[in-house]
C-alpha cells in the first residue's frame, strides 16, 4: 500500500511548494526599480546596462549646510558636481536617474555643462564616491528603458560594497585585474556571470571563494572608455553583484522549510516501509 502512495504523496508535497505566476515575478521585479522617465517616453521603468557611455570629471565634492529637508528645515549634506558630461547632460532633467561609478544617484541641479548629485550618508559608507577629488574622472551612464537593448546585464546602481585592487596584469592587448572582496559579496560570484564594477558590466573570470578574490578582463577597447584601467593595485572599486544572484538566494531561501520538511517525512516513510517489511 505504501509502495503505492509514496510517488502520490511526493507529488502533492512537490507541487504544493508557492510558484508565483508570471505577472506577479514581473511585478515583484519592477518594485525593485526605479521608475524615473526619460522625457521621450514618460511612465517607462528604467535602470541601468552597465555600457559606460562617457567619463565625466568631477568640479567639486562639497559639504553643504543649507540642504531644505521635507519639513522647510535644513540640513547638512554632501553634494557631487560633475562636468564633461554632454551625453548624461543629453536630455537630462531635475530628479532624473544618472549611475556615477556604478551608483544611482538623482540630478539635483543641471546647468548647460554640469550637474550635481546628492550623496546620501549610505551612499558614503558603502562606495568609494566620498573620496572623489577635484580633476578625477568617473563612469557615467544614463537610465536604460526595461525591455530595450541591453548590451551589458540587468544593473540597478545599487553598490553593494567595494573591492580592493590586489593585482594587475596584461596579457597580449587584455587588461587581468583581481579584487578582493568581503564574502557577503563573494558568495555571489561565480565563474562566468556577470558583476558591475565602477558600474561597468563584466564578466568574471577565475574565482577563489577560500582566499576571497575574483579576477576579470578588460579588452582594448573598453580599457579607454572607463576609469577602471587607471586605477592603481590598492586602489578601489565599487562593486554590484548580478540581481538574479541574489533573487535566487531568496527564493531558494524561502523554500528551505519546505524542502527540509520534504525530506523529513520522506525519511519517516522510508523508516515505515522498512519498519513493515521486518
Amino acid at each position: 500500500m505504501l509502495r503505492t502512495i509514496l510517488p502520490l504523496i511526493l507529488f502533492i508535497k512537490v507541487t504544493s511548494f508557492t510558484i508565483l505566476p508570471q505577472s506577479r515575478v514581473k511585478a515583484n521585479i519592477h518594485a525593485n526599480v526605479h521608475t524615473h522617465a526619460k522625457k521621450y517616453t514618460p511612465g517607462r521603468l528604467q535602470m541601468f546596462t552597465g555600457i559606460i557611455e562617457e567619463m565625466g570629471e568631477v568640479v567639486k565634492l562639497e559639504t553643504r549646510d543649507d540642504m531644505v529637508m521635507w519639513d522647510g528645515t535644513t540640513g547638512t549634506g554632501t553634494e557631487l558636481t560633475l562636468t564633461s558630461c554632454p551625453t548624461s547632460l543629453d536630455g537630462a532633467y531635475l530628479g532624473c536617474s544618472i549611475c556615477v561609478s556604478g551608483v544611482c544617484l538623482t540630478a539635483t541641479d543641471i546647468t548647460d555643462t554640469t550637474f550635481s548629485v546628492g550623496l546620501a550618508p549610505e551612499t558614503l559608507r558603502r562606495t568609494t564616491l566620498g573620496t572623489l577629488v577635484e580633476g578625477e574622472k568617473v563612469n557615467l551612464e544614463r537610465a536604460s528603458e526595461i525591455g530595450g537593448r541591453n548590451s551589458g546585464h540587468n544593473v540597478q546602481g545599487h553598490v553593494d560594497g567595494t573591492g580592493e585592487i590586489i593585482d594587475k596584469w596584461v596579457d597580449s592587448d587584455s587588461l587581468f585585474m583581481k579584487i578582493s572582496a568581503s564574502p557577503s559579496i563573494m558568495r555571489f560570484v561565480v565563474p562566468k556571470g556577470f558583476i558591475a564594477i565602477d558600474g561597468t558590466s563584466l564578466t568574471i573570470c577565475d574565482v577563489d571563494h577560500k582566499e576571497g578574490w575574483f579576477t576579470f578582463m578588460l579588452i582594448e577597447y573598453t580599457q579607454k572608455k572607463i576609469i577602471v584601467p587607471t586605477k592603481p593595485v590598492g586602489g578601489f572599486v565599487n562593486l554590484e553583484v548580478d540581481v538574479l544572484m541574489k533573487g535566487a538566494e531568496s527564493a531558494f531561501n524561502a523554500m528551505k522549510p519546505r524542502i527540509e520538511e520534504l525530506e523529513r517525512e520522506i525519511k519517516e516513510l522510508r523508516e515505515e516501509i522498512e519498519t513493515l517489511k521486518a
